[in-house]
């Protein structure tokens, strides 16, 4: 998308994305606690607010437009799957190393914040609605699609005016959990009915398909993928 007159297009969101993302992954935080019930979903919300979840809803959409590849990234459970990794230790930057001084470092060095990703995730997309309601006289949940992947693509670039890190930061990060949300197990509440494995010809948990590597060698592989809760 370095171009800003080509829209987002799925190849770019799939481009690089493979499969292994839900090596680092957080369980479903049951124990937290639920909020409204999120619009569309069949769950309530952990832990973002609704102006939040219509974010990452809308922000699923434009970067996973239904077609005839799939369903539509928030209709595959990418916001769910966001809601329940920001609610569980992964939010909570149970695995980051926080204490100061906090400098600004460089690229290379990677993040450099004192924010978890839920302090994060918040703070980008208050940041992402002002800018957006500046620029367009609407939260970004509430643009024209069209509207909706320039204001992306602004993000993408760095063009966007963010307060406190760059938009840069947020897109890449926003780009990151919502591939981990499309193509993860389904147990963690993103890639509903397997859609995406189904898509990409993954057959799911690779362990367990070693006789069938030998049986289908050279050969289609014509069974349906399998999560973790086929095995349960």
């Amino acid at each position: 998308m370095a171009d800003d007159n080509i829209p987002i297009r799925r190849r770019n969101f799939l481009l690089g994305a493979g499969t292994a993302v839900a090596a680092s992954l957080t369980p479903p935080a049951a124990e937290a606690q639920t909020a409204p019930t999120a619009p569309g979903d069949a769950e309530p919300l952990l832990t973002l607010t609704p102006t939040e979840h219509a974010f990452f809803v809308a922000a699923a959409d434009t970067l996973i437009p239904a077609d005839n590849l799939s369903p539509s990234g928030s209709q595959c459970g990418v916001a769910a799957f966001i809601d329940r990794q920001l609610a569980g230790a992964y939010g909570s930057g149970a695995r980051l190393y926080r204490d100061g001084p906090f400098l600004k470092g460089k690229p290379e060095l990677g993040y450099q914040l004192p924010l978890n990703p839920r302090e994060f995730f918040r703070a980008g997309i208050a940041a992402a609605n002002e800018w957006s309601r500046k620029t367009y006289g609407k939260d970004f949940d509430r643009l024209a699609d069209a509207d909706r992947e320039a204001a992306l693509q602004a993000m993408e670039s760095g063009k966007a005016e963010f307060s406190g890190f760059s938009s840069r930061m947020f897109f890449n990060a926003l780009l990151d959990i919502s591939m981990e949300g499309f193509f993860a197990d389904p147990i963690y509440g993103g890639n509903r009915d397997m859609a995406a494995w189904k898509m990409v010809g993954y057959p799911g948990l690779p362990a367990t398909y070693r006789e069938d590597i030998k049986k289908y060698f050279g050969k289609k592989y014509d069974k349906p993928p399998r999560s973790i809760a086929d095995f349960s």
